[in-house]
């Protein structure tokens, strides 16, 4: 065999969740597209700012086309650092510097860079349950040991004693996810103090940092929590953040990682990431989305539409008797399997032409998780389905 076996394995087994969104796709064509209650991608369904599109015309409009095609510097066009920076200062209160950003395609291989940089020999990174499935792939072909925190359930913060017991001289970082996908839950202000405590105490007795990777590409999607500047609690903070949720562009692979210089060892840190980056074969995020975003970093997403369905389905799914925790942020919500198996739980729903993702491939057995980046009227339409369900398995259990 002259196949990387694990790059094959990656590429030959597809991720549930696609899996079941192409499954709605064949059913459409059968049943009709508004017959179907796919609940399982997380497809931005809110328009980018009319601003964003007007921004790209008129740099179409007025710009050199050698100027809007050609190449930028590697980590980024400076106006567009500068944009971003400015924006975050203006908005935190904070002291960022155009020099701590690196324009990425994207939060995924801004962490896959980030996860290169910090695996040196024999490092491991923690997750927390439940984290985004790819992680796992991203630190492992990084060379890191992926381990993963147990889930702090109901309440899906972060069980902080359980993570303080599974650090070791070897753990190089945390990657944590809030807004959470899958969670929507938003970590507090109290639980990041908390961690940072841990966090400070351990790097102390072991004579070396662990750094906080936050991946934060639905920092913008919270509805009245405050989403805290994880930097300003915990200083060894690198961000990985992407506009495809906050702009609705995740075509477009856009965004930047945040090294603060100072961070511990954050030149050099930095210095390493643009090294991953390059040897992963970056080199230069796309030219013309860079000249948008540095038009456009202060834009928010319109979030009316995400709030609406985040309530309907909240409150119509908890009075069926469902149980999740409050979903404060991004555009999910992770719901208890009635029975306790998800798995049976999700082929059940199948069959009735409602697609809802288990939580195994989180690191979760035993939730499900739905997106409603939907229209309402499907969800109005998906709740006597659900109602069907939970009557259906009341009394199991897995």
């Amino acid at each position: 065999n002259m196949l990387n076996p694990s790059a094959y394995a990656l590429g030959a087994n597809r991720s549930c969740i696609r899996d079941l969104f192409e499954y709605g796709c064949q059913r459409a064509a059968v049943v009709g597209r508004e017959n179907i209650y796919d609940y399982s991608l997380g497809n931005p369904s809110i328009p980018s700012p009319k601003e964003v599109d007007e921004t790209v015309r008129q740099i179409l409009d007025d710009t050199d086309s050698l100027l809007i095609h050609g190449y930028t510097s590697a980590v980024g066009d400076y106006a567009t650092r500068k944009a971003i920076s400015d924006d975050l200062n203006a908005r935190y209160g904070v002291s960022t510097d155009p020099e701590e950003f690196f324009i990425g395609c994207g939060a995924a291989p801004e962490l896959v860079s980030v996860f290169r940089a910090l695996a040196v020999p024999g490092a491991e990174i923690l997750a927390v349950a439940p984290y985004f499935p790819e992680y796992k792939p991203f630190a492992q072909e990084a060379g890191l040991e992926f381990k993963v925190v147990p889930a702090d359930i109901p309440s899906f913060q972060i069980n902080l004693t359980a993570m303080e017991r599974m650090i070791t001289p070897s753990t190089q970082a945390i990657i944590l996810n809030s807004p959470n996908n899958p969670s929507g839950v938003v970590y507090t202000r109290e639980t990041y103090q908390k961690l940072a405590a841990i966090l400070n105490k351990k790097a102390a007795e072991y004579g070396h940092p662990i750094y906080i990777v936050s991946d934060e590409p639905y920092r913008e999607l919270a509805y009245g929590v405050e989403v805290p500047f994880l930097p300003e609690i915990y200083r060894d903070t690198v961000i990985c953040y992407s506009y495809s949720k906050s702009l609705s562009l995740p075509g477009e692979r856009i965004g930047y990682v945040y090294v603060p210089q100072k961070a511990t060892d954050g030149k050099a840190l930095y210095s390493a990431v643009a090294g991953a980056a390059r040897a992963g074969g970056h080199v230069c995020a796309p030219s013309l989305w860079q000249k948008v975003i540095a038009r456009c970093a202060h834009l928010r997403p319109d979030l009316k539409s995400y709030d609406r369905n985040r309530k309907a389905l909240y409150e119509g799914l908890t009075r069926m008797g469902y149980e999740m925790a409050k979903p404060d942020g991004a555009f999910y919500l992770f719901i208890k399997a009635p029975g306790g198996d998800a798995n049976a739980f999700s082929d059940a729903a199948k069959k009735k032409d409602l697609l809802v993702v288990p939580g195994d491939g989180f690191g979760c057995p035993g939730y499900f998780r739905i997106c409603y980046c939907v229209s309402l009227e499907m969800i109005q339409k998906s709740l006597p389905v659900f109602e069907e369900l939970i009557k259906e398995f009341a009394g199991r259990t897995a």
